[in-house]
């Protein structure tokens, strides 16, 4: 390791020379490089906004084992199934205690502008906690007062005069379904690519909101397990139980049925795993261009290196020693520019984008990987290079 090190000390920084001596191309490829960068950036960062931003409300749901209706397909995509699967999931040995979950996707007017939009409305039992969250629970009384509500604080749109104001303890109305509601608190899960937010309140409530709901059809059945049970063990004997119009999902498996309705059934996970690999081919095109021009205004020289004597592997790790440059120097403005970005979209749509250590590790590894399939692209020429051809 030492000898090699002070080989690397000793040799000649080549490849730098050569990018640093034609400023201008160099920060050409630089923004191409940062270009591409970005690209993939934003399109992980979406993606995964995607999938934290449809799950949070599953995360906080209070539950050891869901169920689900067989044709249910993701959140506000949800079927109903008889309420009487609940009562037969008490006869399982490890079942503490079970209770139902009724959703529906509808509209409502905003409280502030009065314009229609959408958003998820969630109703349960206010005895029985159903969601991690202590903004919820300490509202539990609240929303068992008639055509009661609390709104999401997180919720995309024009809402921050109205949350200033129930905050400042007020009380607002609006409307759903052509019926009065009272807004009396609010909460933060925030805003998904299925909704732009959520309401929650009572099962009777939310029975009132829609009248053709039946009470003995829910959307979910949380299940909790007494302490010293193992989850997926009570959960297979519920499969083997119930009958086959309810399904039987761990915690984790819910949350994992929602992100697999937004990767597999949706064009909106595709498009954004689409979007990350056209950043990387508009890449490696773009450092190809830059590495080809080198290598072809510099063909006279390296056929005079070739003549001297020096081997093939050193001409080719010339050209790759310019495409890892190119690729740390270019991820530098990439990053710098993608958490501008991350910062904007946050603001503009509430989405949970964020900047981590390892999707910076991530994009920093293809763009390197980028560099380097360009590099190995543009040696061809210079390995075919014959010095009696040059002069």
């Amino acid at each position: 390791m030492k000898g090699l090190l002070q080989q690397l000390r000793r040799r000649t920084p080549l490849g730098w020379l050569q990018l640093s001596h034609e400023k201008s191309r160099l920060l050409v490829a630089l923004s191409g490089i940062a270009f591409a960068d970005v690209l993939m950036f934003m399109q992980l960062g979406f993606q995964t906004a995607l999938y934290d931003s449809n799950t949070r409300l599953h995360r906080s749901v209070q539950a050891d084992i869901v169920l689900t209706s067989p044709q249910a397909r993701n959140l506000q995509g949800m079927s109903t199934f008889s309420r009487r699967r609940l009562y037969q999931a008490m006869d399982i040995p490890g079942v503490k205690s079970t209770q139902g979950m009724y959703f529906s996707y509808t509209i409502w007017k905003n409280p502030q502008t009065r314009r229609e939009t959408g958003v998820l409305v969630i109703g349960f039992n206010p005895d029985q906690p159903a969601f991690d969250l202590p903004d919820v629970n300490r509202q539990l009384q609240a929303i068992k007062m008639p055509d009661t509500v609390l709104f999401d604080r997180g919720a995309r749109g024009d809402y921050q005069k109205a949350i200033a104001q129930i905050d400042q303890g007020k009380i607002l109305t609006t409307e759903i379904e052509g019926r009065t509601i009272t807004v009396s608190g609010l909460f933060k899960v925030g805003a998904s690519f299925g909704a732009d937010g959520s309401l929650i309140t009572s099962d009777l409530n939310f029975l009132r909101l829609f009248p053709r709901r039946q009470s003995s059809s829910v959307s979910l059945g949380l299940i909790q397990v007494k302490p010293g049970y193992d989850p997926k063990k009570v959960a297979a004997n519920l499969k083997a139980y119930l009958r086959n119009d309810v399904r039987v999902l761990t915690h984790a498996e819910f949350i994992e049925f929602e992100n697999n309705f937004w990767r597999t059934n949706s064009p909106i996970g595709f498009i954004f795993s689409l979007g990350v690999s056209m950043g990387f081919v508009v890449g490696v095109i773009i450092v190809y261009q830059v590495l080809s021009t080198d290598v072809n205004a510099h063909v006279r020289e390296y056929a005079t290196f070739k003549a001297m004597g020096y081997s093939n592997y050193y001409l080719l790790s010339v050209v790759f020693e310019e495409a890892l440059i190119l690729a740390a120097l270019g991820f530098i403005p990439g990053v710098a520019v993608s958490l501008g970005l991350y910062q904007l979209t946050r603001t503009a749509t509430n989405l949970p984008m964020y900047m981590t250590a390892l999707r910076g590790l991530q994009v920093l590894i293809l763009t390197i990987i980028m560099c380097t399939i360009s590099g190995a692209i543009a040696t061809r020429k210079l390995q075919a290079a014959d010095p009696a051809d040059m002069f």
